[in-house]
């Protein structure tokens, strides 16, 4: 089974979760009413925090989507999902054109050599112009120093609300099957006989956690094949460790499927590498030379916790103990590598 990698980026409310969840839902790996917007705060705000994985099937390609943040402030989520991917989906209002974080996602797209593929979305809106949007895209395409490869991209026209997709403006379309032949056309496969013959070499962009399995590592399988019970090796610039692969798990729609292996192209949750960071190298040969390290931004906001002492201390909140929030704080570490905290003050955290 072929493999495509795929990110989909834009500024904040331009549509791609929508799209996404179209996505879904029309290739039968999802209900409706499932988004990959899953976190409380996410749909109450609905805007996309974290960077969400999924993949659907169609026909005989498995393509794999990352849902990425497309608010400035989750902007290293956005870098490091990039890194990982062969493509990206640049989803712009039909109406409101390019917009500042726009800029943002698609100059590291640019910067990394990745092609993309514009989705001129919303295309039903009263006051859209969808000519006028793309024109804007080429503008900001150019400004950016794109190549000219880069610069002749294709473009798609959708809703993403009805799960509409055309290739011309003026066609006849009831779903996403434009979209998704331009992303089967433009994206270059991930997988190869080639790439599985080699020794293995993964790299995590992201982490994940589990009650049962702890810190889980979000891979992507760059050469060779993973097993569960295999030994490898974590390498970074400061040497190596040996650990043992404990599980592993696939993506099927937004569900983890687990699975025996993983080969070359695939994304992967994997289970067993205690203490593993984003960026580092996961080998099954010591003497494996180290991918491209991914850098993660340091924080750039400071907060103290301190004991409430307001004539409203006690009156509200449920879990508002500093053990309660220490705990809290502990599992969010777990899969928040932007994050910093320092436990050493009893009076206060800081973050």
């Amino acid at each position: 089974m072929e493999i495509r990698n795929i990110a989909i980026i834009a500024h904040v409310d331009h549509g791609k979760t929508t799209l996404t969840d179209a996505l879904l839902r029309q290739t039968g790996v999802a209900e409706v009413g499932v988004s990959m917007d899953s976190g409380d705060i996410e749909r109450e705000r609905a805007i996309t925090i974290y960077a969400k994985n999924a993949s659907v099937f169609y026909g005989d390609t498995k393509i794999n989507i990352v849902d990425t943040p497309g608010h400035a402030d989750f902007g290293s989520e956005v870098e490091r999902v990039l890194r990982s991917i062969d493509s990206v989906l640049l989803v712009v209002d039909a109406q409101e054109g390019p917009m500042p974080q726009t800029r943002f996602v698609l100059k590291k797209s640019l910067e990394l050599g990745l092609k993309p593929i514009v989705v001129i979305n919303k295309i039903d809106k009263p006051a859209a112009d969808p000519a006028r949007a793309e024109e804007q895209v080429l503008e900001l395409f150019l400004e950016l120093g794109a190549s000219d490869e880069q610069s002749n991209f294709p473009v798609v026209y959708a809703i993403g609300k009805q799960g509409i997709a055309k290739k011309k403006l003026e066609d006849t379309s009831t779903d996403l099957t434009p979209l998704l032949d331009a992303i089967l056309k433009h994206v270059p496969p991930a997988s190869s006989p080639e790439l599985e013959a080699k020794p293995l070499r993964m790299q995590p962009f992201n982490l994940g956690y589990d009650n049962f399995l702890g810190r889980l590592a979000v891979v992507r399988v760059y050469e060779g094949t993973v097993r569960i019970g295999g030994r490898v090796y974590v390498k970074n610039a400061g040497g190596s460790r040996e650990a043992q692969v404990v599980k592993l798990f696939t993506f099927k729609g937004l569900e983890r499927v687990e699975t025996p292996e993983v080969a070359a192209g695939d994304i992967a949750l994997v289970a067993g590498l205690k203490d593993i960071s984003i960026g580092e190298t996961i080998a099954d040969d010591a003497g494996a030379g180290l991918l491209p390290m991914i850098t993660v931004d340091e924080p750039t906001i400071a907060l103290n916790f301190l004991v409430n002492s307001s004539p409203f201390a006690g009156r509200e909140g449920t879990y508002v103990t500093s053990r309660q929030l220490r705990e809290r704080l502990e599992r969010e570490l777990e899969i928040n590598v932007g994050l910093r905290v320092d436990f050493s003050s009893l009076e206060a955290f800081k973050v």
